[in-house]
């Protein structure tokens, strides 16, 4: 097996876990950044990340990292990190296609001695199970003879400028006592939190999917009860302040689930589960909950225009929000989407303002984006569905002069308060 001495990194995946990484080890190792999207590698090349995770500071600052997609620079490299995105497909099943591609091509220039880590989200036993045969037979190397793997989840949270990559505990884990020790000890150089060996590769990866399958739980739970709440005419706010009082009872408010990690995560749990004969209904329960939030943020606001007999047919809807979390540039499974195909389904116009999101992303998500200096009292309603801190700023006397007078204003985020507002989750 390789030596620290002379480790050479390739990070596979230049995205918000990927590019972050990659810088971070550059500061001990040569790294080599590799990316199928050439405009991601010209754009870094030129010290610009427009995911906003890294600054151009950051990226000029680090002189032993090599942008490329040439997959053939992979030959030079002996330990490699796989950080691809693992989705789902239509039917709510794991898409093995990203990590299945990205294995494949390291198994092309795998060496004997070599450490594959893979990042990525995925069910327990996908690494050992599903990837190394395939690495075996592109490779022709045996594993744990010839080649070894690991297991490190990524944690990063995108937009979180205050949980950084260094600043959260990181799991390792590895497929022998030796490698485990030796990722472990590659990961603390990077890690001030420090790391968390885990005893093996399936408890590393179930240690993962289940962060964000607790967090989908509770979340549905919230969400569950604000519904509740709401037909009973009571203010969720007020009860959770209330009940938080309790020192255990855990904070959670509700809100739309959607992203790369908590609206998918728990997919590949339950797709596992399923293989095995389980039917994991508690899980699929809170899923099922979680993904109907858009539709029903919308039915609500459409309800409520009806009983102050408002043409719903034509009227004019601006959702203020786009991303699917506050602060950040990412869309993926947002369900801000819900939400407008629910309501354009209702024959409303909808527009979208979200100073993150540029026009290209707008129009391949066929959206309307707007700038809203151009739209003074044309709204007859306005859903605020991130809580980006541009909207923050503007305060409400600002969002509601986007709208005509008596428009509603359908707070999902809580920005404002209750008595300001005409509906809120």
């Amino acid at each position: 097996m390789i030596d620290e001495l002379n480790v050479k990194i390739a990070v596979l995946g230049l995205g918000y876990v990927g590019l972050p990484l990659a810088l971070a080890f550059s500061k001990f190792y040569d790294v080599i950044g590799f990316d199928l999207n050439q405009n991601r590698i010209n754009e870094l090349k030129n010290n610009l990340d427009n995911s906003g995770e890294c600054s151009e500071v950051d990226l000029m600052k680090c002189e032993h990292i090599a942008y490329t997609s040439d997959e053939a620079e992979l030959l030079s490299v002996n330990f490699y990190i796989i950080c691809v995105p693992t989705p789902i497909d239509e039917n709510k099943n794991p898409d093995l296609k990203p990590i299945t591609l990205a294995t494949r091509m390291v198994g092309k220039y795998l060496g004997k001695g070599d450490v594959v880590v893979y990042e990525s989200t995925v069910y327990p036993g996908l690494t050992e199970e599903y990837c190394m045969p395939i690495l075996e037979k592109v490779s022709g190397l045996v594993f744990n003879t010839d080649f070894f793997c690991g297991y490190s989840p990524e944690r990063i949270n995108p937009g979180d400028k205050v949980h950084s990559l260094k600043d959260i505990v990181k799991i390792t884990s590895g497929s022998t006592r030796r490698v485990a020790y030796f990722i472990d000890s590659l990961y603390q150089k990077i890690i001030k939190a420090g790391t968390h060996l885990a005893p093996s590769i399936k408890v590393a990866e179930a240690a993962k999917v289940i962060e964000n399958t607790q967090r989908d739980l509770n979340i549905a739970l919230i969400n569950e009860l604000s519904i509740i709440f709401n037909k009973l005419e009571i203010n969720t706010e007020d009860v959770l302040k209330a009940a938080n009082t309790k020192w255990n009872f855990i904070k959670f408010t509700p809100g739309l689930v959607g992203g790369h990690c908590i609206g998918v995560d728990p997919y590949y749990l339950t797709s596992k589960a399923t293989d095995v004969g389980y039917n994991p209904a508690i899980i699929l329960a809170g899923r099922k909950l979680n993904d109907g939030m858009g539709a029903y943020v919308a039915r609500t606001l459409l309800d409520a225009m009806k009983t102050r007999n408002s043409p719903v047919e034509g009227s004019r809807v601006l959702i203020l929000g786009g991303t699917f979390k506050e602060n950040c540039s990412d869309i993926r499974n947002t369900k801000v989407t819900d939400i407008i195909k629910e309501l354009e389904y209702a024959a409303c116009e909808v527009d979208v303002y979200d100073p993150y999101i540029d026009t290209a992303i707008a129009q391949y998500m066929h959206w309307s984006l707007i700038n809203v200096d151009t739209k003074k009292s044309y709204y007859d309603a306005i859903i605020i569905a991130v809580a980006h801190e541009e909207f923050k700023k503007m305060g409400l006397e600002k969002v509601r002069a986007l709208g005509k007078e008596g428009a509603l204003i359908y707070d999902l985020k809580w920005i404002f308060q209750q008595s300001e507002t005409d509906l809120r989750l």
